[in-house]
């Protein structure tokens, strides 16, 4: 009588099953090996390979020896209805084995320096797209003779009419650093910056840019540091046109001998203004015309010009005007912003500027005499007080008012634009208009579409006609649009902020970043079109 338990019984059943698959697979692998040897046709592969198909080499030519593929070949047989052959002398392969790998190839004497293709290098191979975090951002910058650009700041006690701008050309264009109690101010960030100063900080910004290169084969777009506005800004007054007009012209001239220029005729470059675009495009010849005709000059016409206001001509793309906040680090721009938004806001409008009595077309008279009359209003008086200080050229005064009003009321002047409209959007302040042209239809680059999401719009026909009270206009948004429009005008404040010239910033594009990406997609786009055109006369291969 078997006394086994039923545990046991199984176990040893189990036992006897696994030690015969065991052994059958044994066999069936010496057969298999057996088979090799004999390079007989049979041929059984226990596991199968991947995709790397790793194939054994013959050691003595280098010739990779391909795996035998299993030669069960089943056919129907033609001799009887429903058998089947099998096929033991004629081999014939179902699936085809892929390809053996081409031998590694290894030259010692490769230096690996060689491969690598650097921005500076004179090796002309494009960058590669996904290598390269510079790809299609290079920028080249023309090494000028110093008569168009160090050689004026030495000049600058004569760089202005009306006073000395040598002190506002200190810290790489920034100006004296102001020092503050940090009760309106961050400390550290904010300099006493002159509205004309855009050339030479944009100058020391692109010194510092991340992707600047040496050969100019690898570059987007070409910089021309000329700077434009100081140099026309000594000869308005006074001097004829011949005087204006001699470094533009020298200034073409020497651009036109150089290679660079050559390859697409100037279409590719760029330089700043940094005043109105009015004073770079003299119409007439006649003694006492405003300004220099650098944009009339045939060259000068291929070229794009970034200027604090435009013109409405095809390459003159304004930027926003140089503000007294210079950040060097992303937390600076963050913890200015949050402090806009926790700002008390007692003014429900704020109007910073003087009078035109001799000009009847300006509606300012007509705003300081509305603002007088609210209660509502801070009127802050750009005048000349007892110490010989502007009040409204003083930071800590404009952004104090500025800080506590709700909306800024932003007019035309002795232009389109003014300086004031970036101070306003820097304190959180929202803008109002009274002209397309002060904003709109200028920096399209660096403000949204939607004017209406940062900014009220007041024709100045309505002002100018007694139609529009100021003061009863803006009481009539709510204050949840009030809200949404302040959020957007903090938003827009890295935009609007040129970066210390020497710092990086991180995730933070300011106006600088900007402008280059827009500069960029102009000259992209210019390509498109000379690249589509049959006739490519402003493109050369030189």
């Amino acid at each position: 009588m078997d006394n086994k338990s039923p545990l046991r019984r199984y176990f040893e059943q189990f036992r006897f099953v696994f030690l015969t698959i065991f052994l059958f697979y044994m066999s069936m692998i010496l057969l298999d090996y057996y088979s090799v040897i004999k390079e007989n046709g049979f041929s059984l592969k226990p596991f199968k390979t991947n995709g790397a198909n790793h194939h054994d080499v013959d050691n003595n030519n280098n010739t990779p020896i391909t795996p035998s593929i299993p030669s069960l070949n089943f056919t129907q047989n033609n001799s009887t209805t429903n058998g089947v052959e099998f096929n033991s002398t004629e081999e014939k392969q179902m699936i085809p084995p892929p390809p053996p790998p081409p031998p590694l190839i290894r030259d010692n004497n490769v230096n690996v320096d060689e491969l690598i293709v650097t921005p500076n290098s004179n090796n002309k191979a494009p960058p590669i797209r996904n290598s390269d975090p510079c790809y299609g951002q290079y920028i080249y910058v023309h090494k000028l003779p110093s008569r168009f650009n160090d050689d004026l700041l030495k000049r600058c006690r004569s760089l202005l009419h009306w006073g000395d701008m040598c002190p506002y050309l200190t810290n790489l264009g920034l100006g004296p650093k102001i020092i503050e109690n940090a009760k309106v101010l961050l400390k550290d960030t904010w300099y006493q910056t002159n509205q004309f100063s855009l050339e030479v900080i944009f100058h020391n910004i692109m010194k510092h840019y991340k992707c600047l290169t040496n050969d100019s084969a690898l570059a987007s777009a070409i910089f021309v540091p000329y700077y434009a506005g100081l140099n026309v800004g000594q000869y308005l007054w006074g001097y004829d046109d011949r005087i204006r007009d001699e470094a533009p012209l020298a200034l073409v001239e020497w651009l036109s001998n150089q290679k660079e220029w050559k390859r697409m005729w100037g279409r590719d470059h760029f330089l700043i203004g940094g005043r109105t675009a009015y004073d770079f495009r003299r119409k007439s010849g006649d003694f006492g015309d405003w300004g220099t005709k650098l944009m009339f000059l045939p060259e000068a016409r291929n070229m794009s010009m970034l200027t604090i206001e435009t013109d409405s001509y095809d390459n003159d793309f304004p930027i926003p005007y140089p503000t007294y906040f210079h950040p060097s680090k992303d937390l600076q721009v963050s913890l200015w912003q949050k402090r806009m938004r926790r700002m008390k806001r007692p003014y429900l409008f704020t109007f910073a500027g003087a009078p035109r009595p001799n000009a009847p077309y300006s509606i300012r008279n007509e705003l300081i005499r509305q603002c007088l009359s609210s209660r509502s209003c801070k009127l802050l008086s750009c005048y000349k007080g007892k110490n010989n200080k502007n009040t409204c050229e003083d930071p800590v005064s404009i952004m104090s008012v500025f800080q506590r009003s709700i909306f800024c009321l932003e007019p035309s002047g002795d232009s389109y634009t003014r300086r004031s409209t970036f101070d306003a959007i820097l304190a959180g302040c929202i803008p109002v208009f009274f002209h397309p042209k002060s904003a709109y239809e200028q920096y399209r680059w660096h403000l949204p579409k939607d004017y209406l999401s940062y900014s009220v719009f007041i024709p100045e026909g309505d002002v100018r006609e007694n139609k529009a009270i100021i003061n009863d206009t803006l009481a009539r948004i709510s204050r949840t649009r009030i809200s949404k429009m302040r959020e957007e005008v903090i938003r827009l404040i890295p935009r609007v902020t040129y970066r210390e010239p020497r710092s990086r910033l991180g995730k933070v594009e300011d106006a600088f970043d900007i402008a280059v990406k827009g500069i960029i997609r102009r000259v992209e786009e210019i390509k498109k079109e000379i690249s589509s055109s049959t006739d490519n006369v402003y493109y050369s291969n030189e």
